[in-house]
């Protein structure tokens, strides 16, 4: 971000040695999981579409949330919360989320719940030109990108946030959506926003980026010399 901004250039190596030096690194935990590691990731954009349905405790009274995360980008395609999510009301999301991006066929992945394998929603699937893939049951980390998802919104936004009413929750989530979407760079797409990912706007980024570095690496050279420089004059006078 501060590279984006013009703010400093530096490399990744550099930011973790001062931060490491300062004492602000967390200790870091690598486990190898074997689970999902066969899953192929999208390509492009609008090649997978994972959705699913998270609860929502407001005052007391239990809602619907209901995410399409594009599986490329991880870009939020489309939410709503609601007071139910029967199968019809995942039928009006996804067509929502279709109208947005009207010449996309993504391929719908969820888990398996009681919206997603009913008869009716297997005809929609197929009427709208998408294809559906539900996950292992008993499993549902290989729906991983949306679950993760549904953790920071719920951490980052709705309790600390503490809604009162369904219409503070839906103004809160979509602005919550909107900062996810356009100012927060997400690590797993090369720290890069999820709108920038979707409109094939990274390679661009990344680009600036090397180009800024590059320039502040010969910055840096050129004052090093420069500092040599006047040191040897000063030498050669004493």
């Amino acid at each position: 971000m501060m590279i984006d901004a013009d703010i400093v250039a530096v490399s990744a190596a550099t930011a973790y040695r001062v931060l490491s030096a300062a004492g602000l690194l967390g200790r870091r935990t690598s486990k190898t999981k074997t689970k999902g590691t066969g899953f192929h990731q999208p390509i492009a954009p609008h090649r997978h579409w994972h959705v699913d349905v998270s609860y929502l405790n407001i005052c007391g009274t239990f809602y619907y949330m209901t995410s399409v995360i594009d599986g490329y980008s991880r870009a939020v395609v489309h939410q709503e919360i609601r007071e139910q999510m029967t199968e019809q009301d995942i039928e009006t999301i996804l067509q929502r989320a279709k109208e947005k991006h009207p010449n996309v066929t993504p391929r719908i992945i969820t888990d398996n719940g009681p919206q997603f394998i009913s008869g009716d929603f297997k005809q929609f699937i197929r009427v709208s030109g998408m294809s559906h893939v539900r996950t292992s049951p008993y499993y549902p980390q290989s729906n991983g990108k949306i679950e993760r998802y549904h953790r920071t919104i719920k951490s980052e936004c709705i309790r600390p946030k503490t809604p009162l009413s369904l219409d503070e929750a839906r103004r809160i989530v979509g602005e919550f959506v909107h900062i996810y979407n356009h100012d927060r760079l997400h690590s797993a797409i090369g720290y890069v926003t999820p709108a920038d990912m979707l409109a094939g706007r990274a390679k661009e980024i990344h680009e600036d980026r090397d180009r800024k570095l590059a320039e502040a690496r010969n910055r840096r050279s050129e004052a090093r010399q420069a500092a040599r420089g006047e040191t040897a004059k000063y030498n050669n006078v004493a």
